[in-house]
């Protein structure tokens, strides 16, 4: 099966949010006591343990009002935004959102060579098979060419998998913010940084 990554137009936000983000919590990243670090080629870095959950749940971040793809258009500014899907025998699969040069996005920082993976996802029957993979290189290749030098990454500590694929493509977790979601009492934001050649198109 052959998998093609194509460049969508931002409009079809709504087409991206028919692939399911939804996943099964079994287990939760727990920063270790005292924000304790391990020293690594002089760097600190924050310690997680994983911890099993109370109960697994399934969690759908698209259900919450306000937060599935087709409702972005309305709270963010989305003329610079990249949007990516993944077709396998003519059969869309997953696709991935890229934030970048937005002013009002606390995310970007105010930095220009930032980009946002704002959202990636995969269609539940093919997880695990490089869709996401592919995505992700597509993704860092979108932001690339238009001169970012990093891409950064938001995952909840709820949502292992993610974490340990991000961790797998090269990216370092940069801060562990507890209170990111005051709706959410339960999750704690974790944001993930990648570096980018940065060289732009040639």
């Amino acid at each position: 099966m052959q998998l093609e990554i194509r460049e969508a137009p931002i409009r079809n936000l709504d087409q991206h949010g028919d692939i399911s983000i939804a996943f099964v919590v079994t287990s939760v990243l727990e920063a270790a006591p005292l924000e304790a670090v391990l020293l690594e080629g002089g760097r600190r870095v924050p310690v997680l343990r994983e911890l099993p959950a109370p109960e697994p749940y399934v969690k759908d971040y698209d259900a919450i009002p306000g937060n599935h793809p087709a409702d972005w258009s309305r709270c963010f500014d989305v003329t610079h935004w990249g949007l990516l899907a993944a077709y396998r025998d003519a059969r869309r699969v997953g696709g991935a959102v890229i934030a970048f040069n937005t002013a009002d996005l606390d995310l970007l920082e105010g930095d220009a060579q930032l980009a946002v993976l704002w959202d990636l996802r995969v269609d539940p029957q093919v997880r695990g098979k490089g869709v996401g993979t592919a995505l992700f290189a597509a993704a860092s290749r979108w932001a690339e060419a238009r001169g970012c030098r990093r891409l950064k990454i938001e995952t909840q500590n709820i949502n292992v998998a993610a974490c340990r694929f991000y961790a797998a493509q090269g990216c370092e977790l940069g801060a562990i913010v507890r209170d990111a979601y005051p709706e959410l009492p339960e999750e704690v934001q974790l944001l993930w940084y990648r570096n980018l050649s940065g060289q732009g198109e040639t």
